[in-house]
């Protein structure tokens, strides 16, 4: 058997791993004065975005959220950070995991707060927009091992029910 070219050879999660952070204003402000969900998800989708393209090494979309969870509201002047690693590699897809933290701007005393936790898929693409093939995930610490066995489960949950209702359409 021959090795992968070695733009697909496996990679740890460390290798794309992503951080970013920005400080809230009332421009995203939702009517009850707090971060509208829309804006963390904004955010969340981007520090994805970054993971996916790292780790395939070229161009990469959204093709599904699984979850996202909203843990706390996060209010108008909190520094909120996004950290996200590839949890699972496929052949084009991968799932990124992505923690969103907040911290009040004015107070370093303030522990950050974990405020909500997402799943996304994004698969790679070529020049014309087709899947193309992405390295694979090569975990490396006891989290990242429990990180892909739950990527695995969410994947599985997804073909299921796909076909489940897939199934349903045709009777």
């Amino acid at each position: 058997m021959t090795e992968p070219p070695a733009e697909l050879a496996a990679r740890p999660p460390s290798y794309a791993r992503v951080s970013l952070a920005v400080m809230t204003d009332a421009n995203a402000a939702n009517l009850l004065g707090n971060v509208h969900g829309g804006d963390i998800m904004k955010l969340a989708d981007s520090t994805a975005g970054a993971v996916a393209q790292r780790h395939s090494g070229g161009p990469a979309v959204t093709a599904a959220m699984d979850e996202m969870a909203f843990l706390h509201p996060v209010h108008v002047g909190d520094i909120v950070r996004t950290f996200a690693q590839v949890n699972w590699a496929g052949r084009s897809s991968m799932e990124i995991g992505v923690r969103i933290e907040a911290q009040p701007w004015d107070s370093a005393a303030n522990e950050p707060l974990h405020v909500a936790s997402a799943y996304f898929v994004f698969v790679a693409i070529d020049e014309h927009g087709s899947p193309r093939a992405v390295p694979g995930l090569l975990p490396q610490t006891t989290e990242e091992r429990r990180r892909m066995r739950e990527a695995q489960i969410r994947r599985a949950h997804r073909l299921a029910k796909k076909l489940e209702i897939d199934q349903g359409r045709e009777a």
